[in-house]
């Protein structure tokens, strides 16, 4: 803790992006939007054709197909009226272009009528419904709050490098169902003999909230060591480095993950998960607090949570985890409490101060090709 007292903090310095600012009248917000509707529907268009092979069975149980319907209508008339917009504005023709371009191909399909394709049992399939609906509340959600509540103005929603990430989250969201039968099998296979039915009868039987937070406290157990290790080892570490890379901190950073790291993150989190047995309505409790938790700490935002800051991990909290400063450095591995920071002594919060640097101390390398490749160079960076 005495680093903290002893290092000068400086103020961060973000650099100049109104190149990147959407502003009213230009024709940029209409595009973009044309743009996205356009691809989301043509995406939402093939998960109605092919649902055995493009969607979740855990999400197809609970759809209701009149409403996906509607805001599949939706998207489509909102990318075409977008788009004929940018077109009058005379700017960024080209993007608008590509979303119409998307909506033709959503509309050849069948558009919002198409007909449901056959649901057919097949162990492995892309999810790309759940790239679909995450992409949608969570740009929702998180721009208006890095809108309303942003940590620094300055930064632009498209900053440096946000093609990469939407790269990342495209890629990972696909593999929810192979990241689920992973962590289903690993979990299985090596901690069956650990399942006592009398422990989790007796855990069910515990009311909604105590279960939720035995869940948040054994998860975060395993997730910080598991995270720690990760910054430990040297070789661990060019595996979590590639999420360290991201310099620039807002809703679409925490998408930023290696493959291998993925893996390891689901089977690990899912043992406390599946030896406390806890009931569906508390799961369902923690796993959206989970993916609220992690989106939400890589925000650009800045809401004044008092005292609570201690308790829950906060985009402040998590940003020091990302620093390149000194002081920062292998701090700060919890997931959903501090508490265990607190206990092992690797909490870092230096009063209101926040960040001036992240990433890595040696840059990596900024594709995803050469990123997923990285940790297999013979040359490992320093520690960060």
């Amino acid at each position: 803790m005495s680093k903290q007292t002893e290092y000068d903090y400086p103020e961060r310095i973000i650099e100049p992006m109104e190149h990147r600012q959407f502003k009213l009248g230009q024709g940029k917000i209409s595009a973009s939007l044309a743009c996205s509707l356009g691809i989301l529907s043509f995406l939402a268009v093939l998960c109605f054709k092919f649902p055995t092979y493009l969607t979740t069975a855990e999400l197809r149980e609970t759809y209701n197909l009149t409403f996906l319907r509607s805001m599949l209508q939706y998207g489509i008339v909102g990318a075409l009226l977008f788009g004929l917009l940018t077109f009058v504005i005379g700017n960024y023709r080209r993007i608008a272009a590509t979303g119409i371009l998307f909506c033709i191909g959503a509309l050849a399909m069948g558009g919002h009528r198409v007909e449901t394709g056959p649901v057919n049992d097949t162990p492995i399939a892309f999810g790309l419904d759940w790239l679909v609906l995450a992409f949608i509340f969570s740009a929702i959600l998180f721009i208006f709050l890095e809108k309303v509540f942003p940590k620094y103005k300055e930064q632009a929603i498209l900053r440096p490098e946000w093609k990469l990430d939407v790269f990342y989250f495209a890629f990972n969201h696909l593999l929810i169902t192979v990241l689920l039968l992973t962590g289903n099998f690993f979990v299985a296979s090596y901690f069956g003999w650990a399942v006592s039915d009398t422990f989790q009868a007796w855990i069910q039987s515990t009311p909604i909230w105590a279960q939720v937070i035995l869940l948040l406290l054994c998860a975060d157990f395993v997730l910080y060591w598991s995270h720690r290790t990760f910054h430990e080892d040297e070789k661990l570490w060019k595996i979590h480095a590639v999420h360290h890379s991201v310099e620039h901190m807002d809703w679409m950073a925490g998408s930023r993950n290696h493959v291998i790291q993925m893996f390891v993150d689901r089977c690990l989190a899912m043992v406390p998960l599946y030896l406390l047995g806890a009931s569906k309505e508390a799961l369902d409790i923690y796993v959206a607090i989970a993916a609220f938790q992690a989106v939400y700490v890589h925000a650009n935002v800045h809401i004044p949570v008092g005292p609570l800051k201690y308790v829950f991990c906060t985009p402040q909290y998590h940003h020091w985890h990302h620093s390149s400063e000194t002081p920062a450095i292998d701090t700060n591995y919890a997931v959903h409490l501090p508490l265990y920071d607190m206990i092992f002594g690797t909490y870092h919060m230096p009063g209101d101060k926040w960040p001036a640097h992240y990433g890595t101390v040696r840059r990596l390398p900024r594709t995803f090709l050469s990123q997923l490749f990285y940790p297999f160079k013979s040359t490992p960076p320093p520690s960060d």
